[in-house]
């Protein structure tokens, strides 16, 4: 026997058994992953705090607190001739004059109100927590509660106040300027934004439109005929202007603009004539 042989017979033949096993291990493989399943690995992941939800939210609340913005918004008008109450959700109440257009906007923190042209007044809800502002022409008025007459000619504004107290802003050349005006005053804004001082009127005059009336103490007839056209389609003339100078008193019905321009010749040196175009010509006697 030689050495090659001798270390054949010394080295132990393969194991059949173990090989056997892992052939059958392999066969089965998928199976024993299904009864015997490793426990699943998890990632890391980043946890959200409470406290982060939170920041984020108070953050969004206080942008839209800064932000104010509107959720709702409705326009009211009224035509030549017509007078209308409006009854606001929050409890304030409009009266709008005649050929009047605004537009009511509502805000998480405030309410304000753009006044496009004509008159209203306002009777306002209090509310501690959402200002009430109006913007007409240069000025800007504020309130929290009280009742107010706004009345704008183009850009020319009166603030008259009955009730409380506002505080009118108004946007001149040379700057901002600001009154505060208490019951029974008024103050006037021009188109160029000069704020006039305050004055004492009384507002059963002044808003005696509110009661469909017109009230004029020794108002010169060019007024008056301004303040009378408001309510009427056809247009009124002056033959010449030195008869706007006159002056009249008198309590007039705001529906029968024509019969106080009837009564004019009984009050005034004045003829009134109606012109083909529908027209009225005030003439001197």
């Amino acid at each position: 026997m030689d050495a090659i042989e001798a270390m054949q017979q010394r080295t132990p033949p393969p194991n059949k058994e173990k090989t056997n096993t892992e052939e059958a291990i392999a066969q089965h493989r998928d199976t024993l992953k299904e009864l015997f399943p490793l426990p699943e690995i998890k990632k890391p992941r980043k946890k959200k705090t409470a406290a982060n939800a939170t920041l984020l939210l108070a953050m969004i609340a206080a942008g839209l607190l800064w932000l104010d913005p509107a959720y709702r918004s409705e326009q009211h008008a009224t035509v030549i001739g017509q007078r209308a109450d409006i009854a606001l959700a929050d409890g304030s109440k409009l009266t709008l004059n005649t050929d009047t257009q605004l537009e009511v906007s509502w805000h998480l923190r405030s309410r304000r109100v753009a006044l496009h042209q004509g008159q209203a007044l306002f009777s306002v809800a209090k509310a501690t927590y959402r200002s009430f502002t109006v913007a007409a022409g240069k000025a800007d008025i504020k309130v929290v509660g009280t009742v107010f007459d706004v009345y704008r000619q183009q850009d020319h504004v009166t603030v008259t106040v009955e009730e409380g107290k506002v505080q009118v802003t108004s946007k001149a050349a040379s700057g901002y300027m600001r009154t505060m005006l208490t019951a029974n005053q008024q103050a006037t804004i021009s188109a160029d934004g000069a704020l006039q001082p305050a004055r004492d009127v009384n507002p059963a005059s002044s808003l005696a439109w509110r009661d469909g009336k017109l009230v004029f103490e020794q108002t010169p007839l060019s007024q008056a005929i301004a303040e009378i056209q408001r309510y009427r389609r056809g247009p009124i003339h002056l033959q010449a202007p030195a008869l706007g100078t006159l002056r009249f008193s008198g309590v007039f019905a705001i529906d029968n603009t024509d019969k106080l321009l009837q009564l004019l010749p009984d009050i005034l040196p004045v003829n009134v004539e109606e012109q083909e175009d529908g027209s009225l010509l005030i003439s001197k006697k």
